[in-house]
């Protein structure tokens, strides 16, 4: 990082430096470039496009906002190079990968190791911060366009992962689902690895790679989830949660809208817009906006928990508990009620209310965590790393919200098969 007041004023371009000073110009330019983009990178992560500002991210790099201006004239320019950039790592890895001899498996192993090599750097500032894509979306044409376009192209990349002979015949939209759920995995791992060690990465890739092959069955039992209760409504003996049916409908169309523009790009107006309602009705069933991210938040995490609790009652193995909980989460997702709040908008959060939003969810994962630990006991799943297999379910269940882009046209029966089950049998599982 350049120390404040290191350049008060910005490079000359490398084309207009003298003749025998081109190579260093050129070196000053590129340096000064990367260190812009790391900046906003670490700051886009944090509070999202909107939350990002040229002068936040020029007091970052010890710059005047001028200077920054000299490399991207505005906010968006740079917003679009940091998902450009992260989109070129990972095809990099992708491309790799694929060049790897053998099938899927050997070419999968290559690209988790790439990953991992690439997560160590950046834990030791040996690389710059991978961009999070969440918010790919709230850029502003022609930048949208652009960094759509790209990450589709990574995307049909890391699908080539699976063009070998032992998926000869494979449907394009299973293809689709599983390309989309290994992506998840490696986007999601960014968060939750920030608990371990980076000496623990080489166990937790292993542990990661045997899970996405393997899966958790013990065995190769049938895909046969059972019917969960309507999760939108209260299990018996829950607490009356019955809210008022309009602050309900500004929770689905809250959460929707910061699925998709992230917490702060999803603004009063918007959401008042998306359900043809004024301010003031807004402030009727709600009193801030911080009030009904928080709501969308309790909602989500309720909703989780009664797919938990209602999938413990069930009588049959800890297995079939675990697809009966996570298929009727991931229906959930595509039902007229969901889909349920993104992850990753707790990144974003006022520091106050991410820290308790961080342990409702982690309390939710915990108990995921339980349930495996509780099969491997039983013997209905697989002696796997529970916390690690909870982290991954996790990924796989927040993936599912965007899982209708990927995979036009799949029907909520549908889901289940062709997205839960090749995590929880294994994505080689036809």
């Amino acid at each position: 990082m350049v120390s404040p007041g290191a350049a008060a004023e910005p490079l000359a371009p490398a084309n207009d430096a003298p003749k025998s000073d081109v190579g260093g110009a050129t070196a000053r330019f590129a340096a000064k470039k990367e260190a812009i983009l790391a900046a906003a990178t670490t700051i886009l992560n944090r509070q999202g496009v909107k939350g990002m500002t040229l002068a936040g991210v020029a007091q970052d790099v010890g710059l005047i906002t001028t200077s920054v201006t000299y490399y991207f004239r505005k906010k968006e320019d740079l917003a679009a190079a940091c998902f450009l950039r992260g989109i070129e790592i990972f095809d990099q890895l992708a491309v790799e990968a694929t060049a790897a001899q053998g099938g899927a498996r050997e070419r999968l192993r290559r690209f988790l190791e790439l990953f991992f090599e690439m997560a160590t750097r950046i834990r030791h500032h040996e690389a710059p911060p991978i961009v999070s894509f969440t918010e790919m979306r709230t850029l502003k044409e022609p930048h949208r366009t652009t960094v759509t376009g790209a990450f589709h192209d990574l995307f049909r990349r890391v699908r080539g992962l699976f063009e070998t002979p032992e998926f000869a015949g494979m449907e394009r939209a299973e293809a689709s689902a599983r390309t989309h759920l290994l992506l998840e995995q490696t986007f999601w791992t960014v968060a939750w690895t920030r608990r371990y060690d980076v000496e623990d990465y080489p166990r937790i890739r292993d542990r990661m790679f045997d899970i996405l092959t393997g899966g958790l069955a013990s065995g190769s039992p049938s895909w046969s989830p059972h019917a969960l209760p309507d999760l939108a409504d209260p299990l018996p003996g829950e607490a009356d949660q019955v809210r008022d049916p309009g602050q309900e409908t500004f929770l689905v169309a809250a959460t929707r809208l910061i699925n998709q523009k992230g917490y702060r790009g999803a603004s009063v107006e918007d959401i008042s817009a998306q359900l043809n309602v004024t301010k003031g009705s807004f402030y009727h069933h709600n009193e801030a906006k911080d009030d009904l991210v928080i709501a969308c938040f309790e909602r989500t995490f309720t909703i989780m928990r009664r797919a938990q609790l209602a999938a413990r009652d069930l009588p049959t193995d800890q297995w079939t508990r675990l697809a009966s909980a996570a298929a009727a989460l991931v229906e959930f997702q595509l039902s007229d009620r969901g889909p349920l709040l993104r992850a990753s908008a707790m990144g974003a959060l006022p520091t106050d209310i991410r820290h308790e939003m961080v342990e409702r969810y982690n309390r939710v994962s915990d108990r995921f965590a339980g349930m495996i630990a509780d099969g491997v006991a039983e013997g209905s799943i697989r002696p796997v790393d529970p916390l690690i297999a909870a982290h991954m379910l996790n990924s796989m269940l927040n993936a599912a919200a965007s899982l209708g882009a990927w995979a036009p046209g799949v029907s909520r029966e549908e889901a289940g098969a062709l997205f839960v089950r090749p995590l929880l049998a294994g994505l080689f599982a036809r």
